[in-house]
């Protein structure tokens, strides 16, 4: 009996591509090559081309077997981060691995010849004629079974031509996949249970929040309200849960990250989508450990001002309370314009 050798790891290896599920999956199986232990991760956003080769070189010292350096984001490096990538490539360390997640870069950039010269380029992109199909593998990924029918609805009432479109897309398959709880999926509950992309969604509002926008998060709460269609108060009441836990996530994602914990490995933790959990891990940057236990306090007053502690309206109640979860905490000095 012959067994099937592996095929030999290349020095450099560039992921892109529309399809980030696949590109995820991609990325695992080399990990799983080198072992997770050998692994390193940068982010673009904090680390140079030439932070990335100083690794690679640092990591081909110990030996003992292939080692890789995952850099995510790597679209955003500049001309001197591909030259350094380019250099190294030339001569890179044994053993050593590179491998470039650079979402949406085009394959005559820079970066994308110099590994194309010395490594593969791994393009996973998906046609928008078989994004239905798609988005039933998705589901069954998640080990849910979809018709078809519903596939063509989803998209069809999720997917545009925006950059972002197949995230919010995969964002709603893991949203129905988790409220079916292996129960078949149709067209029917997705007419349901998506949100169309023209309309706005708790996503619009949660984002604002985390962006710190006073203006567009009010804005996203009275549309949501005027789109609730039914009893204003109920809905109220259905925001507030809905962003209270919301906070709690992202009060979650802090703590994991003042233990050292990268976005990917939390969203193992929390069994949540990477992209999500990396939207929560950015959000809670933009506020300190004080603030958003302020936040939940006054979350706790709104809870208690919407069953029956306060004799303003609940709209109301909710808008003020938006205000001041979102808006930035100014110095003494600045609020007593001294």
């Amino acid at each position: 009996m012959v067994v099937p050798v592996a095929e030999e790891l290349k020095p450099a290896y560039l992921l892109t591509g529309s399809d980030r599920p696949k590109i995820e999956r991609a990325l695992r199986r080399l990990r799983r090559r080198v072992g997770d232990d050998a692994v390193e991760i940068l982010s673009a956003t904090e680390a140079s081309g030439e932070d990335a080769v100083a690794a690679c070189n640092a990591l081909g010292l110990f030996g003992g077997g292939s080692r890789l350096v995952l850099v995510e984001g790597a679209e955003k490096w500049r001309a001197p981060d591909a030259k350094a990538v380019a250099a190294y490539l030339a001569d890179p360390a044994p053993a050593t691995v590179l491998a470039l997640e650079a979402t949406g870069l085009k394959r005559d950039a820079p970066l994308a010849k110099a590994v194309a010269k010395h490594g593969e380029l791994l393009a996973y992109d998906v046609a928008k004629k078989e994004l239905p199909r798609w988005t039933i593998a998705q589901f069954k990924r998640l080990g849910v079974e979809a018709e078809l029918e519903a596939g063509r609805t989803l998209v069809e009432l999720v997917f545009d031509d925006e950059p972002s479109a197949l995230d919010a897309l995969e964002s709603e398959i893991v949203k129905l996949a988790t409220w079916a709880g292996g129960e078949r999926i149709g067209a029917r509950e997705v007419k349901l249970l998506a949100t169309p992309v023209a309309e706005t969604s708790i996503f619009d509002l949660t984002d604002a929040w985390g962006r710190r926008d006073v203006g567009a998060t009010l804005d996203a709460c009275e549309s949501l309200l005027e789109q609730g269609g039914g009893n204003r108060r109920d809905e109220v009441a259905r925001l507030t849960s809905l962003v209270a836990n919301h906070v709690g996530r992202v009060r979650q994602c802090q703590t994991y990250e003042a233990e050292g914990l990268r976005p990917k490995e939390a969203a193992g933790r929390m069994k949540r989508s990477p992209y999500y959990v990396e939207k929560l891990f950015s959000q809670a940057r933009n506020f300190t450990v004080d603030e958003l236990r302020t936040c939940v306090v006054r979350l706790a007053a709104l809870d208690l001002a919407l069953k029956g502690g306060s004799r303003l309206a609940s709209d109301l109640e909710l808008q003020r309370a938006l205000v001041e979860l979102t808006r930035p905490v100014e110095p003494a000095g600045v609020a007593e314009g001294t």
